[in-house]
């Protein structure tokens, strides 16, 4: 089966939308880019797109590539202490010249939408209140819609950033899966997805795992991104591991939908306080 994100996304956009208008809640989050990368420029148009469509008005702030530290240093401390700011987004990666751990960390954490500071994912393995990263809650509340219960599986997460591996299995550990998580230098992958109930794939490497990787009935959350001959693929062979796998996330129309509804309710949870 497909698990569709964009239809669930819909779906959860047109809940988070009557709850914004119900409450006749005013949220405005603004939304820092720096430079003009392509995949970004487009990922922020997304972003805006949506927000508009559940209610959330939107500022963006699109800085040139030659920006100054103490530009986008002054930016952030400013929306940190505007009161009609509910959330603070700065899109990744930056220019060559600013380090985005750096940024990200001026962010005030209340207003940190994306879950990347180091107070929020601090948190988050704290088991304490948190705004979540978006695209590893993306990826529970895909699971949630479709009511697998994770609980006693095997998961396997290739990846180990901060964005994505690691916030998403501790996530799924906090469910009760037994989780491991493998990289770049594991050695021998499959001997760990061939016994795997749930993967999740998020390295950006084409066509990663394939069907020979997987057993029958597993279920798979494809999070990469690639662009190869001009066509979207992700990190999963997607033709042949969808005949065997119980569950599957298309590319794109899977995880992609589901980070952006997540980055809106956590807007919405950020107003709310958390």
């Amino acid at each position: 089966m497909i698990l569709d994100g964009r239809m669930v996304a819909n779906l959860r956009n047109g809940i988070l939308k009557e709850k914004i208008t119900s409450n006749n809640v005013k949220l405005k989050t603004a939304i820092i880019i720096v430079g003009n990368n392509e995949a970004s420029l487009v990922y922020v148009k997304n972003k805006i797109k949506a927000a508009k469509k559940v209610g959330i008005e939107t500022v963006l702030y699109h800085l040139d590539e030659e920006t100054t530290e103490k530009t986008l240093t002054d930016l952030i401390g400013k929306l940190n202490n505007d009161k009609t700011i509910d959330g603070i987004l700065l899109q990744v990666p930056l220019p060559s010249h600013l380090d985005d751990y750096k940024f990200i960390n001026l962010i005030d954490y209340k207003k940190d939408i994306d879950g990347f500071t180091t107070i929020n994912q601090g948190r988050l393995f704290q088991k304490l209140p948190t705004i979540n990263s978006a695209t590893p809650q993306g990826i529970i509340n895909l699971l949630n819609h479709y009511n697998i219960n994770v609980s006693g599986m095997n998961a396997v997460v290739i990846g180990r950033s901060q964005i994505v591996g690691l916030p998403v299995a501790k996530l799924l550990t906090d469910l009760n899966a037994t989780v491991t998580i493998c990289h770049s230098r594991t050695k021998d992958l499959s001997l760990y997805t061939k016994n795997a109930d749930l993967i999740v794939v998020a390295v950006g490497s084409p066509k990663l795992l394939t069907a020979d990787m997987v057993k029958e009935g597993v279920i798979v959350v494809d999070v990469g991104i690639n662009r190869v001959n001009g066509k979207l693929e992700g990190d999963v062979d997607f033709e042949g591991v969808s005949k065997k796998a119980k569950y599957i996330t298309p590319v794109p129309k899977g995880v992609g939908p589901m980070t952006i509804n997540a980055l809106l309710e956590n807007i919405y949870k950020i107003k709310g306080g958390f």
